[in-house]
């Protein structure tokens, strides 16, 4: 519900912001979303270019790409105002396939990715983004930042020495503009006066224009030409499923950041088959797909203040523009301004207070290690999706080794009615990895002849401990002793009720 202040205004509240008919009816609201979709697309440029360039692709097909995904995405997509476009994520994943097989191989990998994503999103994987822990995401960031950082190392090896000033004075700029003003982005200004520098002294430096031809024309269809068989399917599906998974990972916790941002909900699910239809649109169209960007959509809404699908429309439709109107310009780019925007974008995506001594000094080891085991891996394999698969895995098996320690078993002897009873009382909860050491727990051969086990204070969760609580009764009636099995709640009652005596009781 919309409030007033003091001078009886009325503010809109974040869920009436969201809408697109308020806005429009606004003209105040209006020029936030206009003016937030310009400084974006003018954002866009450069990171599109330097994606294309890791990737291994022409640079009108990244920027191609940030247009039909942030035209689409701002239809289709679950999380108003978020921009999807061209991503370092995405690039880093399908290279290899463009180096090997080329660009027809990797444009049929965008669409069949966006398929995946499609059948993802059906298959309910955005529910699945609550078991991804938060040291997984941490490691995931850092990666990427790490990734990015690499794939510049060869645009500053064996080039002229005018490079590295350059380059300095580039990373000057973007690390340094935003501290006295944040009025223009700082990537773009350092882009701007490196070229102006560059072409001005005439310096003979590598430019975007030598990595190829940039667009003079709008996007039109563009059918991948590539033999429809197995033999394909096999080459492709390995990168397109990769892609799928990045792609939704990186924009599900995007979106998930912009709740926050803006105190609203987003429809993941909608994302989900959103970023799946938009990729398709995207490699129909010979852009290299993309996904949500983390970087340009907290411009769009924490710096420019953007709630609507109108700021991410427009920023790509003003992207085109800038690009077919502007292109012989744009070619003029001089390489190093686009390496210091990367460097810039590394060191900023980078979450440096997870390696701080304080903070490593405060987080326990296992958390710790997942962190380190998915950058190790995502950098070492140069796969995002494979690098959070073993984070997850890691973190699991961590949880579960530490959970399974929680399980403890306290013993006493009683007398009631004359007969000496030893009681045992289980506390935890019992699944495959803490009930495996439970049956060690118990004095079969010392204990009395009747024997209580106490559950009230623990919970059966699987198979395994059903198996461990036969295998124990089993034991103990070897020795011709009674075993009674109380104070089991309900659920835990009817698992062992229906499963008991199933399983082989030798151990």
């Amino acid at each position: 519900m919309a409030t007033k202040t003091a001078e009886g205004h009325l503010i809109p509240s974040p869920e009436q912001r969201q809408s697109v008919i308020n806005t429009l009816k606004s003209p105040r609201l209006l020029k936030i979303e206009v003016l937030a979709g310009l400084v974006v697309a003018l954002a866009l440029i450069p990171e599109a270019i330097a994606f294309s360039i890791i990737a291994g692709v022409d640079p009108h097909i990244g920027l191609f790409a940030s247009f039909t995904m942030a035209v689409s995405i701002a239809f289709l997509g679950g999380r108003r105002a978020m921009v999807s476009a061209a991503t370092g994520a995405i690039a880093l994943v399908i290279a290899p396939l463009v180096k090997s097989h080329g660009v027809d191989y990797f444009i049929a990998a965008v669409i069949l990715a966006g398929i995946f994503q499609v059948l993802l999103a059906l298959l309910g994987v955005a529910k699945l983004m609550r078991f991804i822990p938060r040291q997984v995401m941490v490691g995931f960031v850092n990666a990427l930042a790490i990734l990015i950082f690499m794939s510049q190392v060869p645009e500053l090896i064996g080039v002229p020495w005018l490079v590295y000033p350059l380059t300095a004075l580039g990373l000057l700029i973007v690390f340094g503009l935003p501290k006295i003003t944040t009025a223009v982005p700082a990537p773009l200004v350092a882009i701007v006066v490196l070229t102006l520098i560059a072409v001005f002294a005439s310096l003979t430096i590598p430019t975007v224009g030598d990595k190829g031809d940039l667009p003079e024309s709008l996007p039109h269809l563009f059918l991948p030409n590539v033999p429809l068989n197995l033999e394909t399917l096999q080459v492709l599906f390995p990168y397109a499923l990769a892609m799928a998974f990045v792609g939704l990972l990186e924009s599900l916790m995007t979106a998930k950041l912009v709740d926050d941002v803006t105190d609203t909900h987003s429809n993941k699910t909608r994302e989900s088959w959103g970023q799946g239809v938009a990729n398709i649109i995207t490699g129909c169209f010979g852009g290299m797909g993309g996904c949500a960007m983390i970087g340009q959509t907290m411009i769009n809404v924490k710096a420019s203040g953007a709630r609507t699908r109108i700021s991410t429309f427009l920023a790509g439709i003003f992207l085109l523009i800038l690009v077919v109107a502007l292109g012989d310009i744009v070619a003029l780019i001089p390489m190093a301004a686009l390496v210091s925007v990367m460097i810039f974008v590394s060191v900023a995506t980078f979450d440096w207070h997870s390696i701080r001594p304080s903070t490593l000094r405060m987080m326990p080891k296992s958390e710790t290690t997942v962190m380190l085991f998915t950058v190790i891996v995502t950098v070492w394999t140069h796969n995002l999706a494979l690098g959070v698969g073993v984070g997850v895995l890691t973190a699991m098996v961590l949880f579960a080794n530490r959970v399974a320690h929680l399980v403890t078993v306290d013993r006493c002897i009683e007398e009631r009615l004359g007969q000496r009873i030893a009681t045992y009382e289980v506390n935890g909860e019992l699944f495959f990895a803490s009930s495996n050491d439970l049956f060690i727990q118990f004095d079969y051969a010392n204990d009395p002849d009747r024997i209580v086990i106490d559950m009230y204070n623990s919970h059966l969760w699987d198979a395994s401990t059903i198996a461990a609580l036969d295998a124990i009764t089993a034991k103990y009636q070897k020795h011709g002793k009674v075993v009674e099995i109380q104070g089991l709640n309900a659920a835990s009652q009817k698992m062992h009720e229906r499963m008991r005596g199933k399983f082989g009781t030798e151990h």
